[in-house]
């Protein structure tokens, strides 16, 4: 019988791993199905690393439901370990962030990861529309119409002037996701082509919107924003990222405003 070898002691040295140029942390609702995948297009980048976890959440979307995820988002923040030293880190629900409030969302993130930026698709919404310089703008949504009212009613209350507003009136979110893209273009040339408006928001991170957003701007003309894109923009900017993305829309040729 031959002995069994000896383990030979390796030498090795270290590095800054996968994400040496940024590491970004999301937290993604449980039910969502679209929001990793949108956002590993654009934000998949060499030296780039996203982290995630899942937060658990109800598949109705209320009110109610939506401010039920405030007692889990410290629990889901902490499953992002804090010795990854995450840049910047998103909660990625954009109804969800207008229920529980933005400070509030916030505040749970940094107590968990102080040394990190955070945002959410909503506070991530606000930052590009003042980076773009738009303020009348057109609001589609999924959301049953106390969801859409309550966002369009914190926009406004943030100055900018919603002065359309669709929705899709749809309460479930698994249904939500399998709402085609195509649907989604025609609700931004229909809601979006308006006078009065200088700019689109598809609101909701489970909404297909990335793949049409290029077409979308060429065919109305102007800046069109989606929940996936606002955030993935948001978060390069936080974590120190400026490049500019390809068919991800005039935002990703723009950069963050100093104080934002």
């Amino acid at each position: 019988m031959n002995a069994a070898p000896d383990i030979q002691a390796l030498q090795f040295t270290s590095d800054g791993g996968v994400g040496g140029t940024a590491r970004i942390g999301l937290i993604v609702l449980q039910s969502d199905q679209t929001l990793e995948h949108e956002l590993s297009g654009v934000l998949r980048q060499p030296g780039v690393a996203l982290y995630h976890a899942r937060i658990p959440n109800e598949m109705e979307v209320t009110s109610d439901t939506l401010r039920k995820m405030e007692t889990d988002l410290p629990v889901a923040a902490a499953l992002l370990p804090a010795a990854f030293g995450l840049d910047a880190i998103g909660y990625c629900c954009t109804s969800g962030a207008t229920m529980i409030g933005e400070a509030r969302v916030d505040a749970i993130l940094r107590r968990v990861h102080p040394a990190a930026k955070t945002t959410n698709p909503l506070t991530a919404c606000k930052a590009a529309l003042s980076a773009l310089k738009l303020k009348r703008i057109a609001l589609i949504t999924p959301y049953a119409a106390e969801v859409t009212k309550g966002m369009r009613d914190n926009l406004a209350a943030a100055g900018f002037q919603v002065n359309a507003v669709g929705s899709f009136n749809q309460s479930d979110d698994f249904k939500v996701a399998r709402i085609s893209s195509q649907s989604i273009l025609e609700a931004v040339k229909e809601i979006g082509g308006r006078a009065d408006c200088d700019g689109v928001f598809v609101s909701c991170t489970s909404l297909r919107v990335m793949g049409i957003i290029a077409e979308a701007e060429a065919a109305i003309g102007k800046p069109v924003l989606s929940s996936n894109q606002v955030t993935a923009w948001h978060l390069a900017r936080l974590a120190g990222l400026r490049s500019s993305i390809a068919g991800a829309g005039i935002l990703f040729h723009t950069q963050l405003k100093p104080q934002e």
